[in-house]
């Protein structure tokens, strides 16, 4: 029996937003293992400049990410979509070890399986530094709330 990952490819707008907000909230988790499940056993993935292959793989990337990327939240926007393909842009708040905060902006191309497991996650990313008070991100930890602003109603 495959996995499944609703909704599933062609995408329609509606089916694109859901399957965007999912990655949101999944990642928003900070659960490395909850996240992989996401992708196929074997997807591969370029971020900035490190590229992964497979759950595990995902699973350390992410531990990784989430040990130095303190106050993580992140808010997913779709930018394009077709067939088995979503294109989103996105940001992310968080602060590193000694306390600086950074808004971290990118775009990702994703591809799905017929599962509407993700097989391929090409990500570019780029940090900026913020000072605390200009951060726009202030929801509790964990899925953002439906009322709170995307990136479009926040000038971003």
């Amino acid at each position: 029996m495959s996995e499944q990952r609703p909704p599933l490819p062609p995408f329609t707008e509606e089916t694109a937003r859901l399957k965007v907000r999912a990655a949101e909230d999944g990642w928003n988790s900070r659960d490395p293992r909850r996240v992989s499940l996401a992708y196929t056993p074997d997807s591969r993935w370029r971020n900035r400049a490190e590229f992964v292959t497979g759950r595990e793989e995902i699973v350390g990337f992410l531990t990784r990410k989430w040990r130095r990327e303190h106050e993580y939240r992140l808010i997913k926007e779709l930018w394009a979509h077709t067939g088995d393909r979503i294109a989103v842009r996105f940001a992310y708040e968080w602060h590193d070890d000694s306390g600086q905060w950074f808004r971290s902006y990118g775009n990702e191309n994703w591809e799905f399986d017929q599962d509407g497991l993700m097989a391929r996650r090409h990500a570019s990313i780029n940090d900026l530094p913020i000072a605390e008070d200009e951060r726009l991100f202030h929801w509790p930890l964990g899925r953002r709330p439906d009322d709170h602003p995307g990136l479009t109603d926040l000038g971003l």
